[in-house]
């Protein structure tokens, strides 16, 4: 049975979510899955988890000029993020 969700508490309901510190990438990507249902910007969410393979973002940082860029430690995936 489905649940009847509005934008307020779909916001919710993703702010919560990213209060946790563990999750997995099925978590996430039903969290993007709704963000994007109800078009909801993820903002700086985006930044916790990689980009790539959806796991808890982890690895080696480095900064250069304008961005930071974070290795992710699972997939190798390099994540850019504007400064």
């Amino acid at each position: 049975m489905k649940t009847n969700l509005n934008k307020k508490e779909a916001q919710e309901k993703i702010d919560e979510f990213f209060k946790k510190c563990d999750f997995t990438a099925e978590e996430v990507k039903k969290i993007k899955r709704l963000a994007m249902k109800f078009n909801i910007k993820l903002g700086l969410h985006k930044r916790t988890f990689c980009k790539k393979c959806m796991s808890k973002l982890k690895g080696k940082l480095s900064i250069k000029k304008m961005y930071k860029t974070i290795e992710c430690k699972n997939c190798k995936y390099k994540n850019r993020f504007k400064i």
